[in-house]
């Protein structure tokens, strides 16, 4: 049994940070949408009574640097101080789809721009804290290469580029780990992208093998880092560490026609074996770095979660921890719906939130079979 080590709490509390341009032009920050951006410090203070001493946080480039070179660091400061007195653990999002109006993400100069900011970034954070600090550089490279340059969802809006985007967002983080590694040796990464499964719809053999080149494609920007593909990049195995792995109730679909695989059905993957794949073809540790589901199957949704990394880490599987994401009840991307799925919801007008009791309770049963304090759970008491 894999016994976690990496993170404060193996549970862990996500805070929706996109702040990218939707197709009509229009920038997101969910950041301030959530009301985070004003109550970081009772966010962080309200997750330590629900047992989530560890984070995945974000800083806005776009507010940061908004002209090059010149960076002003008041949207983010005031959280990395906030997490400092409150003791809490933190992932920090470098880039989560956003970045600067000047820059054109296609060029050489936004790798050059990013490695800087990173570095300035990282500067920062090793003078206010004295914590070995944790970075996802870019957040879901594969996805954002999908919907950004592929189907024109959000920017660079293109369509028919997202190999290319793919190739640009692995140059990037490389050069960012470097530029971080040389201001602060200790700092760790964590490379987060979806897991998914994919299968035909029957049992042709065109349709099979177009299915299971789609599943592959998962593991390209990870392959990249790590040299495996395209070498000329840059990639070596230095450039991956901790693999953050995004799993959602819709992460299996019929290729083809997309039709969302259910649980129930037979053609289903169990996530466990997901997660022996990836770290089997890796030798990575493995943080479930966002997952989580709408209304009043949240705690249904974690508990499948739950036992699921229960039985992989019983497998040899080195999970370091499960992160509920998005922690906060946040509005739509598209269309700024409520979209109810944290273990809180919006803040009133002293920052306090309602808890999701159900999710709540899921929760504290799941963290009493993780606890580091008891024995290592066994078969019977991860599955139903």
């Amino acid at each position: 049994m894999h016994h976690p080590s990496l993170f404060k709490s193996f549970f862990l509390g996500g805070f929706e940070c996109s702040n990218h341009r939707r197709s009509d032009g229009r920038r997101l920050d969910l950041i301030a949408a959530t009301g985070h951006d004003r109550w970081a410090a009772h966010d962080y203070a309200e997750l330590h009574r629900y047992g989530l001493h560890s984070v995945r946080d974000g800083l806005r480039w776009h507010l940061i640097e908004r002209a090059p070179g010149q960076y002003d660091w008041s949207s983010f400061l005031p959280m990395l101080q906030a997490a400092k007195r409150q003791g809490t653990q933190v992932i920090w999002d470098l880039c989560h789809y956003g970045w600067p109006d000047d820059i054109d993400i296609w060029r050489p100069q936004f790798v050059e721009r990013f490695a800087r900011y990173a570095a300035a970034a990282a500067q920062l954070i090793k003078d206010e804290t004295n914590e070995v600090p944790f970075y996802a550089p870019l957040n879901e490279i594969s996805f954002w290469a999908w919907a950004g340059g592929d189907e024109a969802y959000f920017n660079p809006m293109a369509r028919g580029r997202g190999f290319e985007l793919k190739h640009q967002l692995v140059r990037a983080t490389i050069a960012a780990m470097q530029a971080i590694r040389a201001v602060e040796p200790r700092a760790r990464f964590v490379q987060v992208d979806p897991a998914i499964h994919v299968v035909a719809a029957n049992d042709r053999p065109g349709p099979q093998r177009d299915a299971e080149r789609f599943r592959q494609s998962q593991f390209e920007a990870w392959d990249m880092l790590c040299g495996e593909q395209w070498p000329g990049l840059g990639g070596a195995p230095e450039y991956l560490d901790v693999l953050g792995i995004n799993y959602y109730s819709n992460n299996q679909w019929y290729h083809g026609d997309g039709r969302t695989i259910e649980r129930k059905n037979p053609d289903y993957r169990p996530f466990k074996g997901i997660l022996r794949e990836i770290y089997q073809r890796y030798q990575r540790p493995l943080l479930i770095a966002e997952t989580g589901a709408e209304g009043d199957v949240r705690g249904d949704w974690l508990r499948y979660v739950s036992e699921q990394a229960g039985l992989a880490m019983q497998a040899g599987v080195p999970v370091e921890g499960i992160c509920l994401y998005p922690v906060l009840d946040y509005p739509g991307w598209a269309d700024e719906r409520h979209c109810p799925v944290g273990l809180l919801g919006f803040p009133d007008e002293n920052g306090k939130r309602c808890v999701h009791e159900g999710l709540a309770d899921e929760l504290r049963l799941q963290q009493t079979r993780f606890s580091h304090s008891s024995p290592a759970p066994r078969l019977a008491e991860v599955t139903p």
